[in-house]
């Protein structure tokens, strides 16, 4: 199995050098201690396996992901605890493993990420109506609210935000709190009405009234866009 790892400390990476050592078939190909320069070496190689911290400058571990189209299987390595339930939002996060680590728990983390063959989908809240098995509603969402299906008109949708367990569906009349996942959601609606610009924000692009530098005015509602997501939204504007 060939992985690599990205941590802007040093001693990290070391660190994890001498972790994959002691595991047999586990090829440690190169170490990168920014996002950038392992975005170019996977531009033009393929891996198994990564190590990727959260917080590192200018480009965080989740800005790193969601650049990539298909990304490889992803171990994250932090100190922060406080990301564990937004990583799992990604199917392609196996493993969550704080520092400082040990050994066992480092090799406990590679065996998940070996026998893990595809990405599991967990159970979902949320259901669109006049739907095939893989076919998406472009009019109307059903989401479940105290035990009822509440029906919700797609272009009435202004954001959607991640709140850990739960996503908050803000609408022109009314906000729902639904217990999903922001990625669960996404499958859920129509490409050319709405965008993920953030990692814990989707918006209707109908619904800007203004942008600027890296954040769009949906109604009162100032949405951050990340860097890796602003140039897709500049696709969907019709500039003048």
């Amino acid at each position: 199995m060939n992985c690599i790892s990205i941590d802007d400390e040093e001693t990290a990476r070391v660190i994890l050098e001498q972790l994959c050592e002691q595991i047999d078939g586990l090829n440690l190909v190169e170490s990168f201690p920014n996002a950038m320069q392992a975005i170019k070496f996977l531009n033009k190689n393929d891996v198994d396996l990564v190590f990727l911290d959260i917080h590192m400058p200018d480009f965080t571990g989740f800005d790193f992901i969601e650049t990539l189209k298909n990304p490889p299987k992803i171990i994250l390595t932090t100190s922060d605890k406080n990301f564990a339930l937004e990583a799992f939002e990604y199917d392609c996060i196996v493993d969550y493993v704080l520092k400082p680590i040990t050994q066992s728990r480092f090799n406990k983390s590679v065996e998940k990420a070996k026998s893990i063959t595809k990405p599991s989908n967990s159970k979902a809240v949320i259901t669109s109506v006049k739907e095939s098995e893989n076919t998406v509603s472009e009019t109307d969402l059903y989401v479940n609210i105290d035990r009822r299906l509440i029906k919700i008109n797609l272009t009435s949708i202004s954001v959607i935000e991640a709140k850990g367990d739960y996503i908050l569906i803000k609408t022109d009349s009314k906000n729902y709190t639904v217990h999903s996942t922001l990625k669960k959601i996404q499958e859920k609606l129509p490409d050319h009405l709405f965008l993920k610009v953030h990692r814990s924000y989707i918006i209707n692009t109908k619904k800007i009234i203004d942008i600027e530098d890296n954040s769009v005015l949906i109604a009162k509602d100032v949405i951050p866009v990340s860097r890796s997501n602003r140039s897709e939204l500049m696709k969907r504007l019709n500039l003048l």
